[in-house]
Formats: C-alpha cells, sequence, structure tokens
C-alpha cells in the first residue's frame, strides 16, 4: 500500500512539475520530454515516467510520438478557439455562482494584483504570463470546487502554450486592468457583472492573438544555427467566434 501511494505521489509530482513549468512559460509547446532524463531527474523508473506522462495526456498537455518519444503539445488555431470557448463557459458560469467574497478571498486577490502590480514595473514577462494566468486559477480556487480549479488550471496552461504561439504581442498592462475590473465587481458583490467582465476579458486576449499563423516546426534548429525567424502561413484565415454569451448593456 505505502509503496502505491509512494508511486502515485511521484506521478503526481512529474505532472505538477510540467505544468508549472508551462504556467511559467519556462516550457514552451513542442518541447520533448525524455523519459531517460525525467526518470533520472526524479530518481524513478521509466515506466513511472511514462505513467505520469500518460496521464498528461488525457489532460490535453502533451501526446507522444511513435519512436520519438512526448511532446508538450502545440495547440492549432482550432484548439486556441475551443480552449477560450471552454474558459469563456466556465470561468463565467463560476462567477455567477459566487455569492459573497470572503475576507481571506479579498486579501488574496488584492495581494495578487499588487504582485502583477510590482512585475509590470520591473518588466518582468515570465513572471507576469504566470501571475496572468493564476489569477484565474485563484479565482477559481475561491469556489472551493477542485474538480474546478483542476479543470482550470489544465485550460490555463494550454491557454499559455497557445499565448507562446499565436500571440505577437504581450499586452501585460491591458490584462492587468481586465483582472482589476473583475476584482472590483466581485468586491462590490456584483458577480453577474464580473463573469461579464472576464468574458470580456478573455474576448480582449482571444483579439490579441494571430490565429493566421502557425508554428515554424524548424524554429529550435533555425535559432541554433542563428538563421532569421520564419513565418508560416497557415492557409485559410481562422477567425476567433464570438462567444455564445451575451453581455448585458
Amino acid at each position: 500500500m505505502q509503496d502505491s501511494q509512494t508511486s502515485e505521489t511521484t506521478q503526481k509530482t512529474i505532472e505538477e512539475t510540467i505544468v508549472s513549468g508551462i504556467l511559467s512559460a519556462k516550457i514552451r509547446p513542442g518541447t520533448r520530454l525524455s523519459e531517460n532524463q525525467l526518470a533520472a531527474l526524479f530518481g524513478v523508473s521509466r515506466t513511472r515516467v511514462r505513467e505520469a506522462m500518460m496521464r498528461l495526456e488525457t489532460r490535453g498537455i502533451v501526446h507522444v510520438s511513435p519512436r520519438r518519444g512526448w511532446f508538450v503539445i502545440e495547440p492549432s488555431a482550432e484548439d486556441a478557439i475551443a480552449v477560450y470557448k471552454a474558459r469563456r463557459v466556465i470561468e463565467a458560469g463560476l462567477l455567477r455562482s459566487m455569492r459573497a467574497l470572503t475576507d481571506e478571498g479579498r486579501s488574496a486577490l488584492d495581494g495578487h494584483l499588487n504582485e502583477e502590480k510590482r512585475a509590470l514595473a520591473s518588466g518582468d514577462r515570465q513572471r507576469l504570463t504566470y501571475l496572468m494566468g493564476d489569477f484565474h486559477i485563484r479565482i477559481a480556487e475561491l469556489s472551493g470546487n477542485a474538480i474546478i480549479v483542476d479543470i482550470l488550471r489544465d485550460l490555463t496552461a494550454r491557454t499559455i502554450l497557445i499565448s507562446m504561439l499565436y500571440q505577437s504581442e504581450f499586452h501585460a498592462a491591458q490584462s492587468h486592468d481586465g483582472h482589476c475590473r473583475i476584482f472590483e465587481a466581485m468586491q462590490a458583490g456584483d458577480f453577474v457583472r464580473a463573469a461579464e467582465l472576464s468574458v470580456e476579458h478573455l474576448d480582449e486576449v482571444e483579439m490579441g492573438l494571430d490565429l493566421t499563423t502557425r508554428p515554424d516546426p524548424l524554429s529550435e534548429l533555425r535559432s541554433s544555427l542563428s538563421l532569421p525567424p520564419k513565418t508560416v502561413s497557415s492557409g485559410p484565415t481562422v477567425r476567433p467566434k464570438k462567444p455564445l454569451l451575451q453581455r448585458s448593456n
């Protein structure tokens, strides 16, 4: 029983370490995750690593390529649209279901927004990337629903991978302002308005993506050889669909 629990804990550690690396923008789309290297890093067998990778695959974080190994996903334009649609439904629904913001919750969100301000002032993009995604996870944590937290964490990780591929400019200040507006509505107890603002915020972020291009599959080798970057056209333009949720005036 103890060996089983240890095994499960190790797999969970591997999973969450990889997801955390994505959330902090340290692990990029298409990164190869070697079973041998991970086994050495965590001091476990390749079997344990493979089990963790299989669980990450079911979460939509990695995929396996025959005879090549495990890779972090590279979301397509269609994937990006689907992820943002899912986030609108989940986050707006979550906020509408809330009835009050506790003092503890208010303090946590206020402290988080202050961290965002400090990161903005210092120009720490990697830190900002993490904080911008973590804001939404913190709201989910206020619900006390672990299932929603897990779902939103995975969706946020996929959103960050999408941003790395399709976001040409980083509008951190705009995202911070959107977070502040959501927080203000929550403090006022107007969770319907907070839900509407969350949809507006996600709309703004999605519209900042260039979904008409796809990643260069030779980007890593190109960079290693000091060759100029190349943008590869994806063919027909894929534009974000307008959300089904209607906002009140």
